[in-house]
């Protein structure tokens, strides 16, 4: 370890994550206050016109959302923390999966009064993928309607997490005042103007035979990961120090999920949830993280060692590019990175130097020398992409992906002069290598730039960027939805590609079967006996197919879960060819695509609507007149919540139509669920369109 770095079981890497408006960036403002790294309070909407310290970006403070995570590390009781401030808004969701992909332990923030909501389920979801221990925190516990015994009960039922309560309220809503704990069975209070004054005493009387029944419930959940807690329970010597190892053994296995409470707009709690988190939560070297070797010719995963003097391995896991250079955020699994070192990044197998080491605080950088397994640091002025593995030559590595969900709208925008154009290629050519689930590529038919994302916000906040950030005025296009189409049928075929000029000509006949599969976007098998097709050429046959997929014959969308089978065909000594029965595999799936019964396919989203009981009328009605499917309700406590499966083509200004129609009290969010079968009226509709541009296209 080097001079000045605290030794590995002294560091926490955490993510804070949460649905949208739950006090996510709230509590780490508070977090970033009690361990003196700010001197100031600011709020996420803030009056004085400053803003969250981690909100950095100009939009995050305009609209009070968090969009890209933000990164900052603190020390709390000589452990040093490095934490990741996450989005809630769905769109934002691949921020959230890169978080957790390089995360060690997470703070899962619920709101006292709403409980679990839709995102609360995604987030939960994203932290199973990467198999990442939690805590749980209750939060605005000073609101009216706050509970935060029930929302335990809906991190059991909902989530099916074992959630433990490790702390009781101490009064709730306009009486909210601190928390007991159940470990140490003290009552602590929170006084001063920004709550920094904790005072511990006994638990009120009043409260004492709830405290000692909640105590009860939580030795019998954590005893059963710890004999040495049995064993003490059943001689009455059970002592705080039994009840953290058997807490913390049980959160790092997943097993339990330990619940803590309190108000981070009120300053209160979240002091405690800081000495929670360094007892409870692991430090790298508890967590196991696999990586492949690249060199060899199967993939061969390895363990990777938490230890500063193995070869290098590290993650670039986020990209930010400035107009000073581009902002690396690494998180070392093995080894050491020091500034002046030559690192080679294992996909292009280039070796860059490293000229700036920094840690990040929000948007400001601190230089540092060097830094060492377990650490989250950033590079600057190094290119690369997200997801790419840095080794320092010895070991060729690679750290296992992060999942990329597919985009489901899309978008033209346009340039208003050439000048605009060269801004907004070059913001496009950012935002690209920042975010993967951006995408940008050239309509060919109608010449336009169409940007690709996970939902309209996403995509109005990248416009918004552009013209902020770039300078690039642009107009954009009616929003358009990403559909895709597949075959209902299973057709023979039996094709012969044949084209005689002068010199050597073209053969290839193929005969098999296409038809719809279950699962999958397509497959490819052969069953050719003889050498009728000589093996070379099968894959050939193979990459035709391929070739068609991009765009189909039905509507001109993607086409997904179709199955080749390819039986018998013949070749031609001189003629036939790789070109030759490519084209044979292309021209096959043209001629008899249409009489595989094809259909266009719609993205289906999972919308969650929540809003006060009393419209509960009008938010139904506003599912149905979208042809959403209703799929559960729920009323607790005056709230409903409804959700249901919505076409995403139905879902464009829901934002308004739900404002005008519950006074502006209800909110949603949506998720992309599934592909299903558009209706026969639209599928016309895009059938026509297809055709109307194809003709125009041939007349040109």
């Amino acid at each position: 370890m080097s001079k000045g770095t605290p030794e590995l079981s002294k560091f926490r890497n955490i993510g804070i994550s949460a649905h949208i408006d739950s006090g996510k960036t709230t509590l780490t403002e508070r977090i970033l206050f009690y361990t003196d790294r700010i001197h100031a309070i600011h709020e996420v909407r803030g009056k004085d016109g400053i803003g969250a310290t981690m909100d950095s970006m100009e939009l995050e403070r305009e609209r009070g959302i968090t969009i890209a995570s933000a990164a900052t590390h603190c020390t709390w009781k000589d452990h040093h923390i490095n934490i990741i401030d996450t989005p809630g808004h769905v769109d934002f969701t691949i921020e959230v999966e890169r978080a957790l992909r390089v995360l060690d332990g997470a703070v899962l923030v619920l709101c006292a009064v709403a409980g679990v909501q839709s995102q609360s389920i995604t987030v939960d979801r994203q932290m199973r993928r990467y198999n990442v221990p939690a805590l749980a925190f209750v939060n605005k516990c000073d609101r009216s309607g706050a509970n935060p015994a029930r929302v335990a009960d809906q991190l059991r039922e909902k989530l099916k997490r074992n959630a433990v309560m490790m702390q009781i309220p101490i009064g709730l809503e306009a009486e909210h005042e601190g928390v007991v704990d159940l470990v140490t069975m003290r009552a602590f209070t929170f006084r001063g103007e920004n709550g920094e004054q904790i005072i511990e005493g006994d638990i009120p009387a009043a409260l004492l035979p709830e405290a000692e029944a909640r105590r009860e419930v939580m030795l019998d959940a954590v005893s059963m990961f710890s004999d040495n807690l049995t064993e003490a329970m059943l001689e009455e010597q059970v002592t705080p120090e039994l009840i953290y190892e058997a807490v913390r053994a049980a959160t790092i296995s997943r097993e339990v999920t330990p619940v803590f409470m309190g108000s981070a707009y009120k300053n209160r709690g979240v002091q405690l949830l800081l000495d929670a988190v360094l007892a409870y939560l692991p430090n790298p070297t508890d967590v196991t993280n696999q990586a492949i070797l690249v060199d060899k010719e199967e993939e061969t995963t390895f363990e990777v060692k938490v230890d500063p003097d193995s070869p290098l391995i590290a993650l670039a896991f986020k990209l930010e590019v400035s107009p000073y250079g581009q902002l690396t955020y690494v998180r070392i699994y093995q080894g050491t990175l020091k500034k002046g070192d030559t690192i080679y990044n294992s996909r292009t197998t280039k070796g860059v130097k490293v000229g700036r080491l920094a840690r990040m605080h929000a948007d400001q950088m601190e230089d540092i020398e060097q830094a060492s397994a377990g650490d989250i640091v950033a590079l600057f002025g190094i290119d690369c992409a997200s997801g790419d593995t840095f080794t320092d030559g010895s070991v060729a590595a690679s750290m296992t992906s992060i999942h990329v969900p597919d985009p489901v709208i899309k978008l033209a925008v346009v340039p208003v002069d050439k000048k605009a154009q060269d801004h907004m290629s070059k913001a496009l050519q950012r935002f690209t290598k920042e975010d993967p689930t951006f995408r940008t590529y050239l309509d060919e038919e109608t010449n336009d730039t169409i940007i690709a994302g996970m939902g309209e916000l996403h995509l109005e906040v990248y416009v918004e960027r552009m013209k902020r950030e770039f300078k690039a005025e642009v107009t954009t296009g009616k929003p358009q939805v990403a559909y895709r189409e597949t075959i209902t049928k299973t057709v023979d075929f039996n094709y012969t590609h044949k084209k005689q000029t002068g010199g050597s000509g073209q053969y290839g006949k193929i005969m098999g079967t296409m038809g719809p599969i279950d699962e999958g976007e397509f497959s490819f098998e052969s069953k050719v006996v003889g050498g009728n097709i000589p093996t070379e050429y099968i894959s050939s046959v193979e990459k035709g197919f391929k070739a068609c997929l991009g765009k189909g014959e039905y509507i001109g969308f993607p086409v997904v879960g179709i199955g080749v089978k390819l039986t018998d065909g013949s070749s031609h000594a001189v003629d036939s060819s790789d070109n030759a029965f490519q084209a044979a595999g292309r021209g096959a799936f043209r001629e008899y695509y249409l009489s595989a019964k094809p259909v266009a396919l719609e993205p289906i989203m999972m919308v969650s609507v929540e809003g006060p009981s009393e419209f509960q009328g009008e938010i139904l009605a506003t599912m149905m007149q979208r042809r959403g499917m209703v799929v559960g309700t729920t009323e607790d406590d005056g709230f409903v919540r409804v959700e249901a499966e919505v076409p995403l083509a139905e879902m464009f200004g829901y934002a308004t139509v739900l404002r005008s129609s519950t006074q502006g009290k209800a909110e949603f969010s949506m998720e992309f669920a599934r592909y299903g079968k558009a209706p026969n009226d639209i599928a016309e509709g895009l059938r026509e369109k297809f055709l109307e541009k194809r003709a125009a296209g041939s007349t040109n």
